[in-house]
C-alpha cells in the first residue's frame, strides 16, 4: 500500500468533482465516497459511518429529529435517514460480525447519531483525496482498510466455530438459497438451537443477516449492464418485486434509482470478477 502525501486544508470542505467517486470493496468493510442521493428511512446490518465531503450532513435516527454533523455513526439495523444539501460524502460499512464490538474505538463501540470527532473527519477525508490522488498506479488490499482509516487494526470477533462456518457460507455466496434447517443441518444443530445460537453470537437474527448480506451483494453486480430483473436473479431474488422491495428497505432507494444516479465510479477491491486489490473504472451505484 503506498499512498501520496497530501497538504492542504480539509474545512470547510472543497467541491469535489465527478472524477472523484470511487468505492472500495472489501468482504467486510465498504469505503464511499460519492453521491448521496434521497434515502428514504431504512436500515443496513453493518456499522455505518457518515464523514461531510463537501458540507454538512443532517442524519435523523428512526423517527427523532433530523441532527446537523460533521460525523455520524448508525449501529447496525437501526433506522434511519441522511441529508447533504451538496452532492458528495463519504460512507462506510464495517460488517459488525467481522469485529470484537467491545474492542471498538469508543465513537464507533457507543455512538447513535452525530459525534464529535473533527480529527477523524479531516483524515478521512485526506484518506479519500489520496486514494483519488494515486489513481490507477493504486493497489490496495482488504488487510489494508483498517490501518489506512482507522489507524489499527480492529479486533477481529472470536465466534462458535459452528456459527462461523455458516457465517462463512453466507457471505461465500449470499445469492444461494441457505434457509435455516440447511444450515443447521450443516453443523448439526436442531433448527431452534441454531437460531439461538446464532443470534447470540451474531448479535441479529439469521433472517435479518441473510437479508442484509443478499441485499449488501448488489455492490457486486453495479458494473454489469445486464437488465435489473437478471441482477435480480443473479443476486438471488426470486423475482424483480422481492428483489425492489429488499434493496429500497436496506438502501432507502429503488434499484433503478441507484443505477440512473450513478455516474463513472471508480472502484477498488474485492468484487466479483475483479482480482481484488486491483483497480478499475466502471459505472457503479451509491451504496
Amino acid at each position: 500500500m503506498s499512498l501520496p502525501d497530501l497538504e492542504g486544508p480539509w474545512w470547510p470542505p472543497r467541491r469535489c468533482s465527478s472524477a472523484e467517486r470511487m468505492m472500495w470493496i472489501t468482504p467486510d468493510r465498504v469505503f464511499y465516497a460519492g453521491l448521496l442521493g434521497s434515502p428514504s428511512m431504512h436500515t443496513k446490518g453493518a456499522i455505518l459511518l457518515y464523514v461531510a465531503l463537501e458540507g454538512p450532513l443532517r442524519i435523523r435516527l428512526s423517527n427523532g429529529p433530523w441532527q446537523d454533523c460533521e460525523v455520524a455513526v448508525v449501529q447496525p439495523y437501526v433506522a434511519h435517514q441522511a441529508a447533504c444539501e451538496a452532492r458528495h460524502v463519504v460512507a462506510m460499512y464495517v460488517e459488525p460480525e467481522s469485529v470484537d464490538l467491545a474492542r471498538l474505538p469508543a465513537f464507533l463501540r457507543a455512538a447513535a447519531g452525530t459525534v464529535q470527532a473533527p480529527e477523524f473527519a479531516s483524515h478521512v477525508r485526506r484518506c479519500h483525496a489520496r486514494m483519488v490522488a494515486a489513481g490507477r498506479s493504486l493497489d490496495l488490499q482488504p488487510q489494508d482498510f483498517d490501518q489506512l482509516v482507522f489507524g489499527q487494526a480492529l479486533s477481529t470477533r472470536v465466534v462458535d466455530p459452528r456459527i462461523g462456518t455458516v457465517l462463512e457460507r453466507i457471505k461465500r455466496d449470499p445469492a444461494a438459497a441457505a434457509s435455516a434447517q440447511a444450515c443447521a443441518d450443516q453443523v448439526h444443530l436442531s433448527v431452534s438451537r441454531f437460531l439461538h445460537l446464532f443470534k447470540q453470537e451474531v448479535d441479529a437474527p439469521f433472517r435479518a443477516f441473510r437479508t442484509w448480506k443478499r441485499a449488501r451483494s448488489l455492490l457486486h453486480h453495479v458494473c454489469s449492464d445486464s437488465a435489473l430483473v437478471d441482477v435480480a436473479l443473479d443476486a438471488g431474488y426470486p423475482d424483480s418485486t422481492h428483489f425492489s422491495h429488499s434493496i429500497r428497505q436496506n438502501f432507502g432507494l429503488k434499484p433503478r434509482d441507484i443505477f440512473a444516479g450513478s455516474r463513472k465510479l471508480h472502484l477498488i477491491g474485492h468484487l466479483k470478477g475483479i482480482e481484488p486489490g486491483r483497480v478499475r473504472g466502471a459505472q457503479t451505484a451509491q451504496p
